[in-house]
């Protein structure tokens, strides 16, 4: 049993860089990884429920939380009571948080240039990352 033939370690020390090469990145804009995460979902999909925003980006809600209250402290966002359904919470971009996605607009590029895989591998670690989360969420 070799650390280094461990999947487990490769995956944890792969997660571990690629986190770290975003820290300054998302300095710049203010925000955290998981921050940077929401902000992601919300710019995809503006005026998303709470739990289908836990939902994809596979948090619990006592994690969701915590980020959603700090960045509508920031002023990206804003959680308000749906009309249309009272228990539920809407999580709306307000303007600077639409506005942050401009500037947001390389992060994904200078983070693919770090990562140095051609597009097609690119496109392959994300499948097998993919197969790997569903394979292991079900037992």
């Amino acid at each position: 049993m070799l650390l280094d033939d461990q999947l487990c370690f490769a995956l944890y020390a792969a997660s571990r860089a690629v986190t770290a090469r975003y820290r300054p990145l998302l300095d710049e804009l203010g925000l955290t990884y998981p921050q940077y995460l929401v902000m992601l979902a919300l710019w995809e999909q503006d005026s998303i429920s709470v739990r289908d925003l836990g939902a994809a980006l596979q948090l619990e809600s006592s994690t969701l939380s915590p980020l959603l209250k700090r960045l509508e402290t920031g002023g990206l966002l804003r959680r308000e009571r749906r009309t249309d359904d009272e228990r539920s919470v809407a999580i709306r971009l307000t303007e600077s948080g639409a506005l942050l996605q401009e500037r947001a607009r390389t992060v994904p590029v200078d983070i693919g240039a770090a990562m140095g895989l051609p597009p097609e591998q690119h496109t392959m670690a994300k499948q097998l990352l993919r197969l790997l989360t569903a394979n292991v969420g079900q037992g």
